[in-house]
């Protein structure tokens, strides 16, 4: 890199770098995203006037979309080490078929990959180059999109990633043409990638179409939807804030569940606020104002007409759930019935296991038993004495292992109470919905063994002949019940 007097367009980015830079640790690493385009070009450049190369790297995301995609990986990486900038690069795989289609899907996978790489690297910021014309495409597309204000705020300056790299935006308030006079001005070398030019993406259309109109006529348009942007991030500050408040009165506890009587309680409006902030901090991607509202009416109605196992929300491999006042998304389930198996389902006489027959096990020592009619798996770990859904090893091996449905009828003990007790009393007493009920009962020979959510039979020990003397030192195994969850 060699000097060059600085222009006024050299000035103004170095210049907001600086500001950005102070508000960092002395000694914290930064990482750039590094396309090779213009922008991050500027960016990576002026970083390294700004913090120095030593406190930099360069990530670069290789997408495999263009037939110059390996160019570009050749160009950013020589270009990171004459600067003497460290450099790494990743190769992602895109679903080209992506529903949310392809620039959505780059966008994750890029970030994705950017984020493991900030972490092997200890990269504390992640500094990007989008800048104010960008931000301007990005509010556009969400007005037409009919986005809502988490939508509108666009890209944020800057934002904390929990456990990761922030993510900071330092040229966000500059405007391209100011990038490009900085490019020339120090003579950079970038790449053009040639898709910026197909239209047929909605933002490449909006930057050659709908932008150079806008300009001509609404000069200041990108200082306003800036503003736009801002206002409606302050407004989604304020919304979350009243969420948090709604969440706290709906009685949000612990284990990640409302109270059905405190959300009903509240307005559309508000209902449905606390509803997107909920499922934001459960990690759920979000759902449409449709879904959302769905949802709502279900919920609404069954506060009307009483609590019932009607209500069916599914949303990103899970399902809505409504129990016992409570509200929650449990897992989702393959519920498919053999076609041959529809009559005798609306003959059993418990409703469940409907086309299952029973499957036998000779143990001999395996932890997995998959048992795929039941979406499924036994898990026999290893274990210790004390462990109350632990048995001897001498019990799995006492008996060929048989997996049932259940028929109804079928008692466990309760332990607790010293009584002999059906499965369906036992499972209302411990809160189990009655969705949850169907699952596969275990059996050594004849003898109910364990039962999923309600653990081991105890009784059943001593009719396999007690447990064993422990001077010779008994093996004991975990029996537990692990569903396969499908992630739509």
């Amino acid at each position: 890199m060699t000097d060059h007097p600085q222009s006024d367009a050299g000035r103004i980015v170095l210049d907001t770098l600086g500001v950005v830079l102070s508000t960092l640790p002395a000694d914290a690493r930064v990482a750039i995203a590094f396309s090779g385009g213009l922008d991050s070009s500027v960016l990576l450049d002026a970083a390294v006037r700004t913090a120095g190369a030593a406190r930099l790297v360069a990530l670069h995301v290789h997408h495999g979309l263009s037939q110059n995609a390996d160019q570009w990986l050749a160009h950013c990486e020589a270009t990171a080490h004459a600067y003497g900038v460290a450099f790494d690069a990743r190769r992602v795989v895109l679903a080209r078929d992506d529903a949310a289609g392809v620039e959505a899907a780059a966008r994750d996978v890029r970030y994705r990959a950017l984020d493991a790489m900030c972490a092997a690297h200890g990269a504390q910021s992640l500094w990007l180059a989008q800048h104010a014309d960008d931000q301007a495409e990005t509010v556009l597309l969400q007005l037409l999109r009919g986005a809502g204000l988490a939508g509108l705020a666009a890209m944020a300056p800057a934002r904390e990633m929990a456990g990761g790299a922030s993510r900071v935006r330092p040229l966000l308030n500059l405007l391209r043409a100011q990038l490009e006079r900085y490019a020339h001005a120090y003579r950079l070398h970038w790449i053009e990638d040639e898709s910026n030019a197909d239209t047929r993406y909605a933002r490449n259309a909006l930057r050659h179409d709908v932008l150079p109109a806008l300009s001509a006529h609404f000069p200041g348009f990108r200082d306003a939807l800036a503003r736009t942007a801002a206002h409606a991030a302050s407004a989604q500050r304020l919304l979350d804030d009243l969420a948090q408040i709604d969440l706290s009165e709906a009685g949000h506890d612990d284990a990640g569940t409302l109270s059905h009587a405190g959300l009903v309680a509240l307005d559309d409006a508000r209902a449905l606020n606390l509803l997107r902030c909920w499922m934001r901090s459960l990690g759920l991607p979000a759902a449409s104002t449709a879904r959302l509202a769905d949802a709502l009416r279900q919920l609404r109605e069954i506060a009307r007409e009483g609590e019932g196992h009607a209500l069916r929300v599914d949303h990103a491999g899970r399902t809505l759930r409504c129990y016992r006042g409570r509200v929650f998304w449990g897992a989702s389930r393959a519920e498919a019935v053999p076609a041959g198996a529809v009559g005798a389902a609306m003959n059993t006489a418990a409703g469940e296991g409907a086309g299952r027959e029973p499957v036998g096990l000779n143990w001999h020592g395996e932890e997995v038993w998959r048992l795929p009619q039941w979406h499924g798996s036994y898990v026999f770990a290893p274990a210790d004495a004390s462990d109350p859904d632990a048995v001897p090893e001498s019990v799995l091996r006492g008996g060929p292992l048989v997996a049932r449905a259940r028929e109804g009828g079928e008692r466990l003990r309760d332990e607790a109470a010293n009584v002999s007790r059906t499965l369906k009393n036992l499972f209302q007493a411990r809160g189990v919905p009655a969705w949850e009920r169907d699952v596969p009962l275990l059996y050594v020979g004849e003898t109910l063994l364990f039962v999923p959510r309600i653990g081991v039979n105890h009784s059943a020990l001593g009719a396999q002949g007690g447990v064993p003397d422990e001077a010779h030192a008994p093996r004991w195994r975990r029996i537990e019940w692990r569903e396969d969850l499908l992630i739509a």
